[in-house]
Formats: C-alpha cells, structure tokens, sequence
C-alpha cells in the first residue's frame, strides 16, 4: 500500500504541476499577446542567435515561448529554419543591426539545414556587418556553421571536435536470437538494407559501399565551405579533419580553425569595440523572436501566391501531428490546387519515407495538382524512399549538395514469434479456418511457401511501381532509372550527377522558379501550408502525443535509441518506401 500511496503522490504531484504551469504559461501568453506586435529596434542593435541545445526543424510557431519543453517530460526545444532564416534577413536588412553574435556550439540539425542556414549568414556578412561566433565546446556540425563567422573565439578550457562524419547502426540480430524470434524479409534491390539490423550483426558490403561514399561526399562538402571561410587550403583541411589532429583547444587556434581562445567577456568588448562603444557600456541585443516581429513579407499586398507545402517527417496513412500523415498532406495539397490565387506550389520535403499506400495516396494528389499549376519539390536534410516518391511528380527538383535522397527500393518485414511464445513463454496456439489461406501472415508460426510468394509478388509490383513513377517524373526510362536505384541512398551532388535532382540549390530557389514558371517573378508572395495552429492547439498536443517517449528518454538515456528503434518496428506494416536505416551524421 505504501508504494502505491507513493505512486499516486507522484502522480497528483505531476498533475498539479502541469496545471499551475499551464495557467502561468497562458498568463506570460496573455501578455505576449496583447503587447504591440511592432518592435522598434534601436541604434547599435546586435542579433543573438543562441541556438545550444536547440534541434533546429523546418519551421516552429511564432510564440515566445517554446512549447517543447513544457511540461515535467518537456522534450528539447525546437526552432525553426525558416523562422531563424526570416530573423537573419530581417537584421540583414534593418540598418539599425550592426552585427550577429553567434552561440551554436551544441545545436541540433543536419547538414543540408546547416547549409541553408550558412548561406543566410553569408549573405548577412557580405553587406558589411560582422559576425562573432563564440562558444565552450563546438561540435563538428556546430563548427560548420559557426565557421563562416569573420571571428571565432573558443573557450581557454574548451573543445571542438573536427574529426570527420560516422553513422552508425544498431544490428538486433543477436536480440532476435536470444528471444527465438524470426525475422523474414522481403524486398527488391541489393541496397535496400532498412532490414539489416534485423538480420545481420553488421553491415552489408553494398551497405558499406553506399554509406561511406555519401558520407564522404558529404564530409568533403563541408570541408570545402570551411576551408574557403577559414582561409585553409583545402589539403591541408582535409588531413587536419581525417587525422583529428585537433585534439586540444590550442591545435584549433594553431590550426586556425579559431581566432582566439577567449572568455565570453572578452567576446563581448570586442563587439563593444567594433560598435563603437566603452568598454562599461552594453550593447543593445535582439532575439529571433522579437526580431521577427519586425519582419516584412514581401509583397505581402500581393493576390499572386505561392504555396510551399510543409512535407516533414515519416510517412504514414490517416492524419497525424509530427509526421507526413497522407489525408492530412492532401487536404493541404487540394487547399493550394484550389486556391485561384495558389499560382505555384512548392514541396518542401524532409522524410525519409514510410508507407508505400501512403505515398501513392500523396503523389497522386500531387499529380492532380500539377496539372493545374506548376510544381516545384525542394529537398531539405531527407528526401529519401517515400520522401522521393512524393517529390518525383515535380516539374523541377532542387536539393542542396548535402541532401541525403534516392533510396529507390522497397521492403516488406515479418516476423515469426512462434519460438518466443512456445519456448520462452510457455504459450501455445490453435486456429480454426474456413480456408487456406484464412490465417494469412499468422506470427505465430512458419510462413508457408504459398504466403512467402504472395508477400514477395506484392514487394515486387510495389518497386515496379516506384520505378514507374520516377521514370515517369523525370522523364527517363525504367531502365535508366534501374541503373540508379536498387535502394541505394545519393548525396545531393551525386543525385544531381545520375538526374534524379535538377538543381542544387535552397527552399528559396525553388519558390523563384515556381514564381518564375507561374509568370508571377515581379508579383508574388510566399504562403505555407499547413498553417500554423494556435499557441493552446500546440500546447495540448505537447501534453498529449510526446509524453511517453519524453518518459521513455527520461528513463532509459543513453540507451533510448536503442529502445526508441524497437518501438519502431510496430510502424512496420505493409509495404514500405523507406531509407536502409534511421541516417544519424555525427
């Protein structure tokens, strides 16, 4: 009884913290809300973009405050690419900012984002404002961000890690084993290996081959852009990163990957000096959030539109928050087909894929569209599996050089838990059928040779089909596009290289051709879809959907992934276009 006395103190506990937080949070909401949505920013006005800790998504709400991490399991916070892209021009643009002071040593995102957001802060610089970056510890993505700063500085007692990209994967065959569980696989394409972690202790060599060859594209890629804004020759980079031969904070300074191993107030006179002031003055500072307050859509008079449809996530059937859910996408995809004003669409596409009845159901929605206005598909971070699928309809595809996509391939996985119920469990089964077939895909014990070739038959129509669409968007041959699918996942530049991609290019080239091909470049302006939901819509969903795998994170650690993966096999259902294995750069 004490322990469920303990349990139900805890409970009550957590429940009332939720509700004084929630009437808190909708209080500082309140008077958010009600205060003038105009901010006047003041002369000697520098940007701060503190991203550390941040996981940086396609786009956020606006609200001051991240919903992400309310609640006793808040998650990590959020912000949105669009949204930091939309303060960048902002300050770019506002004569009042002088500079942008740079705190993203710890953040969140993948390298395609990184790079469109590099850009942005190139673009900043090349009008004559500086940027100072500074931090205690630089991650390699971080570095690659932070690297196209005028200065950066480094913690004395401070870190970064440069020593090249890995992904690595979790094989569960050994699990499997354990728990007499059989796996059995169905698919078409020597690279389709989402399934290997179920079968294999290791990696395929067709695996290998694909994955350390996008990652060497993609670690080359990112070393060129550091050393063109380090001034570093290219050679010399590379050895320096293949080698890690920045092992304590004074190599990066001999190296000169950083200007100087300073202490943050020392980083803050120096933007004191290059604003002109004391050294006991402050200096005025202005947030993503308030800074975007300011913010100017252009050509917001305009009735010429351009949609960009928000694609971000696993691809699923139904509706659903926080994954591309097939009648959700397509009630936004009708929106914008039907809109007269619409005179384009844009695709933003971040997945690496899912279900292949999903992804049929979305390209066809896309195909209708097309027929109305022009299509354009823009490949963020993951346009992979399904995440092509749904982009092959496109007029035009753009990705950036370090966009992760193909994954032309398809599979099918079952699993056999006869010997866990039997053997482990004690558990036996019987079944009743009125026909052959009637207990079809049964767990509970062998697949026959008839059901083997029926699941199989469906595997291969479903990648038959696949290739169809592609061949038929691109405007190749089923052979050519055999030659360059298979499963086998491209980086941006070879995807470019083979035609599956058109351009490289970002989210904002794709919205100037759609413009461009809808005859509407002079007059036009960018609307997104889905629209954003209100403060309290986000709030409830917050409490709602992520606190189990919040509790989970909580719980297990370091050891979630892990546990997150297995979870994961419950997705697992029906044909799927999906990538060889959840892609995580480090």
């Amino acid at each position: 009884m004490k322990f469920l006395g303990n349990v139900l103190a805890v409970i009550v506990g957590l429940l009332v913290f939720s509700v004084l937080s929630f009437f808190i949070l909708a209080g500082i909401i309140a008077i958010a809300s009600s205060s003038d949505s105009d901010v006047k920013i003041k002369e000697n006005t520098v940007l701060v973009l503190n991203l550390n800790g941040r996981t940086i998504v396609e786009r956020t709400n606006d609200d001051d405050i991240d919903l992400s991490s309310f609640g006793p399991f808040g998650s990590a916070p959020t912000i949105g690419l669009m949204n930091l892209k939309t303060a960048i021009n902002t300050a770019k643009d506002n004569e009042n900012v002088k500079g942008i002071y740079l705190r993203s040593g710890m953040l969140f995102a993948g390298q395609s984002m990184l790079e469109e957001l590099r850009n942005e802060l190139q673009a900043f610089r090349n009008t004559g404002k500086f940027i100072i970056a500074y931090d205690e510890i630089y991650t390699e993505s971080a570095y690659f961000l932070n690297s196209v700063a005028d200065e950066v500085y480094l913690n004395p007692q401070g870190g970064i890690e440069y020593n090249g990209f890995s992904s690595e994967i979790i094989f569960f065959k050994g699990l499997f084993e354990k728990l007499e569980i059989e796996p059995v696989v169905f698919r078409v394409g020597e690279f389709k290996s989402a399934v290997e972690p179920f079968l294999l202790d290791k990696m395929s060599e067709e695996n290998r081959l694909q994955t350390a060859s996008f990652l060497n594209d993609l670690n080359d890629f990112a070393i060129s852009k550091v050393a063109e804004s380090r001034g570093i020759a290219y050679d010399s980079l590379k050895v320096i990163n293949s080698k890690m031969l920045v092992r304590k904070n004074k190599d990066a300074l001999e190296y000169g990957l950083v200007d100087g191993l300073w202490y943050e107030d020392q980083v803050r006179n120096l933007i004191k000096e290059k604003l002109g002031l004391e050294e006991d003055d402050k200096f005025n500072t202005i947030n993503v959030t308030t800074i975007n307050k300011n913010a100017k859509a252009k050509n917001r008079l305009s009735k010429n539109k351009i949609a960009v449809i928000i694609a971000e996530g696993e691809i699923v059937s139904g509706k659903a928050d926080g994954v591309i859910a097939s009648e959700s996408l397509v009630q936004e995809i009708n929106k914008a087909k039907n809109d007269k004003d619409v005179k384009a669409i844009v695709l933003r596409v971040n997945s690496p894929g899912g279900s292949a009845l999903a992804s049929e159901v979305i390209w066809r929605a896309l195909g209708e569209a097309k027929k109305e206005k022009p299509l354009i598909a823009s490949m963020s971070e993951l346009a992979a599996s399904g995440g092509y699928y749904i982009s092959a309809p496109a007029d035009t595809i753009i990705a950036q050089p370090n966009t992760i996509t193909g994954s032309i391939g398809i599979f099918g996985l079952w699993f056999n838990a006869e010997g866990l119920l039997k053997n482990k469990m004690g558990i036996t089964t019987d079944v009743v059928k009125t026909g052959e077939l009637s207990d079809f895909l049964s767990v509970t014990r062998k697949l026959t040779d008839i059901e083997k070739s029926i699941y199989q038959e469906t595997i291969e129509d479903g990648y038959d089909t696949f290739i169809s669409r592609v061949a038929e968007g691109r405007g190749m041959s089923k052979e050519e596009v055999l030659q360059v699918a298979g499963g086998r996942v491209w980086s941006g530049i070879q995807a470019k290289e083979n035609g599956l991609v058109d351009l490289l290019g970002s989210l904002e080239d794709a919205i100037a051709i759609a413009a461009q091909k809808a005859e509407v470049a002079d007059d036009y302006k960018v609307v997104y879809y889905p629209q954003q939901k209100p403060w309290f819509e986000t709030l409830l969903a917050s409490l709602g959907n992520d606190v189990q795998s919040r509790y989970m994170k909580n719980k297990f650690g370091d050891l979630y992934p892990v546990i997150h993966q297995l979870e994961g096999l419950k997705k697992y259902e029906g044909a799927l276009y999906r990538t060889p294995f959840d892609i995580v750069i480090k």
